[in-house]
């Protein structure tokens, strides 16, 4: 019986999820990217797996059915990944009463923890423990390497699915079942569109109905002093709290939002709260911040960085705060509230797009939903 054939433009991590979907059940697949490698925001992040950051339900179950099979994937392909959880750090009573709240709402659901401060310090060398009340532990986050891991993922299903990937091959125009890259073109039975922040090449008039936008993050990265030992989990301050919906259901987050909104203005304006994540060689990752449009500074804001910079300290000591590297990342985001935008413009075409700052967390469960569906 001949296999049916699948086109995914796109090699960032929602199009390696497709692909790894539909290559499961024995699709024959190829891969399309405009770039000799996927450079966009898939790369440009923590590399966190982050349920914590999903509601309960259906958002929690995906981000947890993802960190399956990015775990699968990395012990198959010896990626390296680091299991060791999440702390939210609480300096102010009204943050730790937040956590309170969200620990008891989730019992028996999240492996979520309350930490006194005593049991917080021994979690991790990092954490400044002036002014420090407790924490909040979720036993559930993930850290990969995505600057590698990424690129690694793609060598594993075209090693072990033979996927094919075409490279430095931007696809200009989709009239089903083709696919045209200048005057060449490619036929399969199903086509997928997940080019990320890219919407405006196919299907540009689809887009333009939609209520989308687009999304920087400044972030940096620090040498670390404690390469391939500290085995602290990723670090969060209390601004993390009103950022992810999860917390939405803790009672006494607006009025914390309310403090915040007085006590940290600038952080507020400009969609700051601030995370830390440490990769295998010891350096620690931290950001972000988050500016919305269509026509964003291509240039990092020194005063962001300051920012972020200003409040890591409130919660972390290092041996160094002058950056190695510093970069800027742009996604799409939805602007209604919703979690993913799946659409199909003509038969046989798919577009998934819009997961927004939660691609490495939702992507492989969502890529799973879908193709499952049409399968």
């Amino acid at each position: 019986m001949k296999k049916r054939s699948a086109i995914v433009i796109g090699a960032g991590v929602v199009g390696l999820a497709t692909a790894r979907a539909l290559a499961i059940r024995n699709y024959k697949v190829t891969i399309f990217e405009r770039g000799g490698k996927a450079t966009g925001a898939s790369i440009r992040n923590f590399g966190m797996i982050w349920p914590i950051g999903q509601p309960k339900g259906k958002m929690l179950e995906r981000a947890l059915k993802s960190k399956a099979i990015w775990k699968t994937i990395a012990n198959e392909a010896n990626i390296w990944y680091k299991e060791s959880g999440s702390l939210h750090l609480a300096y102010q009573e009204d943050e730790l009463l937040v956590m309170q709240e969200f620990a008891a709402t989730n019992e028996g659901i999240r492996n979520t923890t309350i930490l006194t401060a005593e049991e917080t310090l021994k979690k991790s060398k990092i954490i400044n423990p002036e002014n420090l009340l407790g924490s909040l532990f979720s036993a559930d986050e993930m850290i990969v390497e995505a600057r590698s891991a990424i690129h690694q993922v793609a060598l594993y299903l075209e090693e072990k699915y033979e996927v094919s990937f075409y490279f430095n091959k931007a696809i200009s125009k989709i009239t089903y079942p083709k696919v045209y890259c200048g005057n060449e073109y490619f036929e399969a039975d199903e086509i997928y569109v997940c080019s990320g922040s890219d919407f405006e090449t196919l299907y540009p008039e689809v887009f333009a109905k939609q209520p989308i936008t687009k999304c920087k993050l400044q972030m940096m990265r620090m040498k670390g002093f404690y390469p391939n030992a500290d085995d602290s989990p990723s670090l969060c301050g209390g601004l993390s709290m009103i950022h992810y919906a999860a917390f939405q259901e803790a009672k006494s987050l607006m009025q914390l939002k309310n403090r915040y909104e007085k006590d940290y203005a600038a952080y507020i304006k400009w969609g700051i709260h601030v995370m830390l994540s440490q990769n295998q060689q010891g350096e620690f990752t931290i950001g972000d911040s988050h500016e919305y449009g269509f026509d964003l500074d291509p240039f990092d804001k020194k005063y962001i960085n300051d920012l972020i910079l200003k409040y890591f300290k409130s919660f972390g000591l290092l041996d160094s705060y002058e950056p190695i590297q510093t970069w800027n990342g742009v996604y799409p985001k939805l602007t209604n509230g919703e979690t993913e935008l799946v659409l199909e413009p003509e038969k046989g075409v798919t577009i998934i797009n819009g997961v927004g700052g939660a691609g490495m967390t939702l992507s492989f469960g969502l890529a799973e939903e879908i193709i499952n569906v049409k399968s």
